[in-house]
């Protein structure tokens, strides 16, 4: 199995390895395989899945059971089973076939079109009957609904073969001198045909009426294009109801909506080559283009390059395995190539193996296809003389460079350039004094904010080092290291401040263990002052006796509580102290107040009513002044203009109140004497 990536999209070929020949015994192919480690690993996923010579064309039957291909040199068709995993049958023919088409779910009704203009059909038995055409045929179509046959040629008409009356019916004439392709939509059965011209014909066999033309050959000439000839239509597809894809011969993808004469998109394959197939892929809104050289897999929105496969050998015909991402390709070649790509869909049915085979791979991954080659891009083939090797097989063409084997690459630097040894030595030289200066001690650069901090974390962390150098730790992140507290070393708001109660409670023992940390910040900043040079391990204590004092004074911590909180309540007192010297000197002035512009001052009192009535709604204010007689006029910019509002029911609201009242009063009454009239019934008196 081979595989390739571009895109990101990983490509499996399952046809890749050396095939064996026919005429070889079963005891020499599995000596072969016992001896040859290329014929060993290969993957045979359907046996005999070749042709002797040539493959021309490639079909998969409608219920996904069989594949059929067509090949030379005899002319032949052969049918493999997939549910068996190898061949079913295999038919020799009389010519070589153009296309075929299978008109039956399985391999039981085929129809081949042969280069002689005969017509063959066959049956599950094998040849049922052979027809002929006037004209050498190209492509044909079947329509279900009227079980005709539709076939286009070298010549303008397109003969039609009705399957229930055995006899052919009058041929649609179209305008074009030559028809090299046909097509039926199966969702509304509109045929549609390519001509030579490079327009697309499009037909109702209900009326047998031209309803539509189109002209490609204009739309596909786009100003990145560089066309010699006229383009012509060599492929054409429909997906849906609207939508159809046409192929040309000068390799450009034009994508129709049947309601515009306009393209879509045009996608250039820039080969120059013409297009053999086209095939829509709808989960993922792909369009797969294929000419002699390359299959395009594209987005059909955008445009964009999905990716790409390109094999050793020329494409004859490709083949979708349906609902799968099995792509199938006709080569000139004995072998067809069997390619899976998962991105496009899972494995078919009947090798399912091949999704966990692919996992494997991906959680082991091997060598690549360009593993064993080089890339070089034109200015290194300058450098290494190798100009003349271009456009021969020693290098191969890719972007802005080329591949070369990786073999010779090392050969002909060896030739150009004798002193690479001395090179190499330099370099291991090089690395040792790195090495030995690795030892040395460092200098830790620490951040602008919160030195003291960052400095114990790198002694936290090297101790843990050193711990795991002893016994197997678990490491954790380093905060230094970790983006989330990155802001932590750089803004000045987070820095520590250690002169707050909170920080000088919290941590007790900060303040011997914290002298020594400054004494390392000094040095360090000095260090940082200085140019580079060797630095001298500073004069102090060894670093067991300073892990000694550590512990003596975790031993001390409630200690040090009790001596912080005195020395916080001393400061308390020294600042009250000094708050009350200053009090003291302080000299009290009076406080004048400002009367605003048209207001009157009364008393103290009024500001404190008139701060009360500002906290009550309009509506009491406006009461309390009306009863006080204290209504102001306030000059505005508009003009000395004075609202009063008043609530007043209106006359439909009082008539609805005083009906409400006379209803109240009515139930009223009856309840009096409705219940009067209980009370007389219950002693036993007469209503009236």
């Amino acid at each position: 199995m081979q595989v390739s990536s571009l895109n990101e999209v990983k490509i499996y070929s399952l046809s890749c390895g050396k095939s064996l020949p026919e005429w070889l015994s079963d005891r020499k192919k599995r000596a072969l395989q016992k001896k040859d480690v290329d014929v060993r690993r290969r993957i045979e996923l359907i046996q005999d899945f070749e042709m002797p010579t040539v493959c021309t064309t490639i079909k998969v039957s409608k219920d996904g059971q069989y594949i059929l291909a067509t090949g030379t040199y005899k002319p032949r068709v052969r049918c493999y089973d997939t549910y068996q995993l190898s061949l079913k049958f295999e038919r020799c023919l009389d010519s070589e076939v153009v296309t075929f088409e299978t008109l039956s779910d399985d391999y039981s009704k085929i129809v081949f079109l042969h280069n002689d203009r005969y017509i063959e059909f066959h049956s599950q038995s094998g040849f049922y009957y052979k027809t002929r055409i006037p004209k050498f045929g190209r492509d044909f179509s079947y329509h279900y609904p009227s079980c005709d046959l539709y076939f286009v040629g070298a010549s303008s008409e397109v003969y039609r073969l009705n399957l229930e009356q055995g006899r052919y019916l009058n041929p649609l004439q179209t305008d074009a001198a030559e028809n090299n392709v046909c097509a039926i939509n199966s969702v509304h059965g509109l045929f549609a045909t390519g001509t030579i011209e490079g327009r697309v014909e499009c037909w109702d066999p209900r009326t047998r009426s031209r309803v539509g033309l189109l002209d490609c050959a204009l739309s596909s000439v786009t100003a990145d294009s560089e066309i010699n000839s006229l383009p012509t239509i060599s492929a054409l597809k429909f997906n849906g109801a609207l939508t159809m894809a046409v192929g040309t011969s000068t390799g450009q993808v034009l994508l129709y909506d049947l309601r515009s004469d306009k393209p879509l998109l045009v996608k250039d394959h820039q080969y120059g080559l013409p297009i053999k197939s086209l095939h829509f892929q709808d989960s993922l809104d792909l369009i797969l283009s294929a000419d002699s050289r390359i299959v395009k897999m594209w987005n059909k929105n955008s445009g964009k390059i999905f990716t790409s496969l390109e094999p050793e050998h020329d494409i004859n015909d490709v083949c979708l395995y349906p609902n799968s991402g099995m792509l199938l390709t006709a080569n000139e070649t004995p072998k067809m190539g069997i390619y899976y790509i998962p991105v496009l869909g899972p494995a078919p049915r009947w090798c399912s193996f091949l999704d966990n085979l692919t996992e494997e791979l991906e959680e082991n991954p091997e060598s690549t296809v360009y593993d064993d080659y080089k890339f070089v891009t034109k200015k290194d083939l300058e450098n290494l003389g190798l100009t003349h090797l271009i456009g021969s097989p020693f290098l191969r063409a890719y972007m802005h460079g080329f591949f070369m084997d990786i073999r010779l690459y090392h050969k002909v630097k060896l030739m150009v350039n004798p002193f690479a040894y001395e090179e190499y030595r330099k370099d291991k030289i090089r690395q040792k004094i790195e090495e030995t200066r690795a030892q040395r001690v460092q200098l830790k650069k620490l951040p602008k904010v919160n030195k003291e901090l960052a400095l114990k974390l790198i002694e936290e962390e090297e101790e843990k080092q050193k711990s795991t150098w002893k016994k197997k730790v678990k490491s954790l992140p380093n905060i230094l290291t970790d983006d989330r507290f990155k802001v932590m070393f750089e803004n000045p708001d987070f820095q520590v401040d250690e002169e707050s109660e909170e920080f000088r409670l919290l941590n007790p023992l900060v303040s011997k263990i914290s002298e020594k940390r400054k004494k390392k910040l000094r040095l360090l900043e000095q260090q940082e002052l200085h140019e580079k040079e060797e630095e001298e391990e500073p004069e102090g204590k060894p670093s067991d006796a300073e892990s000694s004092e550590s512990s003596d004074d975790e031993k001390d911590w409630v200690e040090e509580v009790r001596k912080q909180r005195r020395l916080l309540h001393q400061e308390e007192k020294v600042k009250r102290q000094e708050q009350l010297r200053e009090d003291r000197q302080t000299v009290l002035k009076p406080q004048f107040y400002e009367i605003k512009a048209g207001e009157e001052f009364r008393s103290f009192k009024d500001s404190a009513t008139k701060q009360k009535l500002m906290n009550k709604t309009l509506e009491d204010r406006l009461k309390l002044e009306a009863k006080n007689g204290t209504l102001s006029i306030s000059d505005t910019t508009v003009g000395s203009k004075q609202l009063t509002f008043t609530l007043k029911r209106s006359e439909q609201q009082k008539k609805q109140q005083e009906a409400e009242k006379l209803h109240r009063q009515e139930r009223k009454t009856l309840r009096r004497s409705a219940g009067h009239l209980k009370s007389r019934h219950r002693r036993g008196r007469p209503f009236h």
